[in-house]
């Protein structure tokens, strides 16, 4: 969430800053509505002097003046119903200006380039060559399904479309994965945690899901409870309505959850395979830090996330995301993709993100920088490290052989329970 105060005393520099976003905002509405909230505000502060000045008066008048007393208790009846009146408006300003504020995306970052949308993203750099076969590669989805380690049939009779099932080798495949990716961040200073997957609606709001996404989560209409996109949400929300201690920044944090998204697309858009599905499992990084060191710590949480598909020895790169294409919540966005032949094109695997205070103001995190210094609002940061099922896609293709079978990444080794391919 933005500061009223910034929107109030710095308004051309918002509108500059959602114009980059080409996006429509209700900014106007909510300059309007702060001017008048503070209307409305002052005419009900000057009608309470007015109330305290007449009860001094008052005892004064009674006996020396009993036509005067009785004017000013007239008077100050009514001065009650319009304070009465003033602050059930007030309250109705505000209602309205917290809903319209929830609805304003993040300042983009004045290092991140301008652009209308995902055409204007720029590669920063690629390292890897794609592999040459001696064969046509397979996409994964004939792949998994040749190898018995992908049930899509069966995964639609049990949910539906875009679910699917992972068996045998496939299975312990996703589970290598995931324990080698917890393990790395943990060895570089990230906790692991392991947050419920059913949230509350205010957490949702915390870390900007609602109200814009509400359409693509998935709820519990009973319960009003949702079920989590990302383990972003839960863990931006950890400390939620807390005061840290000068000494408790950096917090790091690791997590992995199931995360579930309705991923309302066009038809017959990324339907084969397991490229856009309703369920997956990603490995999260996220860290809560001091305003001043947010810019270096994007920067190593994409290293560590970069990291990954160095020693998957898979080919990646590194894409800028420009002002338009930037999440709802971001003020600067790496993304990571790796390659897949199978598929014939680069797979996101990693959106990692500087959220500047936006999702520490919506969660009421604060830190105190000193003992007895006023409270401030932290920077939080987000990353997938990584994503499943992409991540496993990529190495599924990579790694494929002409007899049909897939070798195992050499760093996933020991993970694997002995077994180097998977045939």
């Amino acid at each position: 969430m933005l500061s009223i105060q910034l929107i109030r005393e710095h308004p051309d520099q918002v509108r500059a800053a959602m114009a980059l976003r080409h996006t429509e905002t209700p900014l106007e509405e909510i300059l309007a509505l702060d001017e008048e909230r503070r209307k409305l505000l002052h005419e009900a502060e000057d009608l309470r002097a007015r109330r305290n000045e007449v009860s001094r008066e008052l005892g004064r008048t009674r006996e020396a003046n009993p036509q005067a007393f009785e004017a000013l208790r007239a008077e100050m009846r009514q001065v009650g119903d319009r304070i009465r009146e003033l602050e059930s408006a007030v309250a109705q300003v505000e209602e309205r200006l917290e809903q319209l504020l929830l609805l304003l995306p993040n300042l983009p970052d004045p290092s991140v380039p301008e652009g209308a949308g995902e055409e204007d993203n720029s590669i920063l750099r690629t390292e890897g060559e794609p592999r040459s076969f001696a064969f046509t590669p397979l996409p994964h989805w004939e792949l998994g399904e040749r190898l018995g380690i992908i049930d899509f049939e069966r995964g639609v009779k049990l949910s539906g479309s875009r679910f699917y099932v992972l068996k045998g080798l496939g299975a312990r495949l996703q589970r290598a994965l995931i324990a080698w990716m917890l393990d790395f961040h943990t060895a570089r200073g990230y906790t692991e945690v392991y947050p419920p997957a059913l949230v509350k609606g205010e957490v949702m709001r915390g870390a900007g899901q609602l109200p814009k996404f509400f359409d693509n989560l998935y709820r519990d209409a009973e319960e009003d409870l949702f079920l989590i996109p990302t383990a972003e949400v839960p863990v931006t929300n950890l400390y939620r309505d807390e005061i840290l201690s000068p000494e408790a920044l950096p917090i790091y944090h690791v997590a992995c959850t199931p995360c579930f998204r309705r991923e309302k697309v066009s038809a017959g858009r990324d339907v084969r395979g397991i490229k856009r599905v309703h369920q997956f499992e990603k490995v999260e990084m996220y860290k809560f830090v001091a305003p001043e060191t947010s810019g270096a710590e994007l920067e190593r949480m994409l290293a560590d996330a970069e990291e990954l598909c160095r020693l998957l020895e898979v080919p990646h790169r590194v894409v800028q995301i420009c002002t338009g294409d930037l999440g709802f919540s971001a003020a600067k966005t790496y993304d990571l993709e790796l390659w897949a032949p199978g598929c014939g094109e680069w797979l996101e695997v990693s959106s990692v993100s500087n959220c500047a205070d936006f999702q520490a103001r919506r969660a009421n995190v604060r830190f105190r920088p000193e003992p007895n210094v006023r409270p401030q609002f932290p920077h939080t940061l987000n990353g997938s490290g990584l994503a499943l099922p992409r991540t496993m896609i990529a190495v599924l293709e990579h790694y494929q052989q002409e007899d049909g079978s897939v070798r195992i990444p050499p760093v996933l080794l020991p993970y694997m329970g002995g077994v180097g391919v998977i045939k």
